[in-house]
């Protein structure tokens, strides 16, 4: 696995911490390249902040939002194409796995469905198209 980035373990009760504060740890995290899911894991593992939506109002994405600082392509998606290529490299080397073809086969149905409802809810732009080579580029 990927090795852990470091990230400053500080004692804070809920009490004591109000919303811009959070808000700066959530740019913070996103600046150093940790992912929402990963900024909100550290904030409730390392900073003992169990809900941000419940301090600030606001979810993370919202916060990342409003700083520039979301990603282009929702988290979701993102793994499932980073599934995808890996299964893709997989079954060049093997290409008589028909179980990772189906596999795949499973995976690229489901990016092709979430690329649909993104673009219905305008989280991707409407020319944005799938094939394995743009998964490739985007998840480098």
């Amino acid at each position: 696995m990927a090795e852990e980035k470091k990230v400053p373990v500080v004692e804070l009760s809920l009490k004591e911490i109000d919303a811009k504060q959070v808000e700066e740890l959530v740019v913070e995290l996103a600046r150093r390249g940790y992912l929402p899911s990963d900024i909100g894991r550290i904030l409730r593992d390392n900073y003992g902040i169990p809900d941000v939506k419940e301090v600030t109002g606001k979810k993370i994405l919202q916060i990342l939002e409003e700083h520039g600082l979301a990603p282009k392509i929702p988290e979701d998606l993102m793994h499932l194409m980073k599934r995808a290529v890996r299964t893709w490299k997989h079954l060049q080397r093997h290409p008589k796995d028909m179980v990772s073809k189906r596999g795949l086969i499973l995976i690229e149905s489901k990016i092709k469905t979430l690329i649909k409802y993104y673009k219905k809810i305008d989280r991707l732009p409407p020319e944005f198209e799938y094939s394995r080579e743009t998964a490739e580029m985007y998840i480098r």
